[in-house]
């Protein structure tokens, strides 16, 4: 094989290999619950929680320890009979509504919803605004010349 179709190949190879493997799974096998429907919940669950540690990361995803610690506080709720509404609660009381890999749009978080769209109509608004003054400024200045003015330019100019 040619050194540049090696080396084209090679690169290829080491582009594609995280995609291809697959992401690990974080859940250990001593922390699976042997009922496949409240295994199927608690996974469905953690999905949805952040690991307070890996920030943008759902415990499911992580290998921290307090994801682990996570994971098994839901399968314990879900154990003792909760659902899991009552699961996703207790654990935003606990730990606050930043644990929600996907925040409610109620209260406080409401102006963080509204906020991004709101700046961008603003700022598109400012530069149509910005963009018409300075044609309408163009236009002004834009007269013709008096009779005057075109005898001196033409005097200028030598013509």
């Amino acid at each position: 094989m040619p050194r540049p179709a090696l080396t084209a190949a090679l690169l290829l190879a080491l582009t594609l290999s995280p995609l291809l493997s697959g992401p690990l799974e974080a859940v250990e096998p001593n922390e699976i619950l042997a009922d496949p429907a409240e295994e199927a919940r608690a996974r469905e669950i953690s999905k949805d929680i952040r690991c307070l540690v890996c920030r943008n990361e759902s415990i499911d995803d992580s290998n921290a320890d307090l994801a682990r610690d996570l994971r098994l506080l839901v399968r314990e709720r879900i154990t003792a009979g909760d659902s899991d509404t009552e699961v996703v609660d207790y654990l935003v009381d606990r730990y606050g509504e930043y644990v929600l890999l996907k925040p409610t749009a109620t209260g406080s978080n409401l102006v963080l919803y509204i906020a991004g769209p709101l700046m961008l109509v603003l700022g598109l608004g400012g530069a149509v605004f910005y963009i018409r003054g300075r044609r309408a400024g163009r236009d002004a200045g834009s007269e013709a010349l008096s009779p005057e003015e075109e005898a001196r330019l033409k005097e200028i100019l030598g013509k």
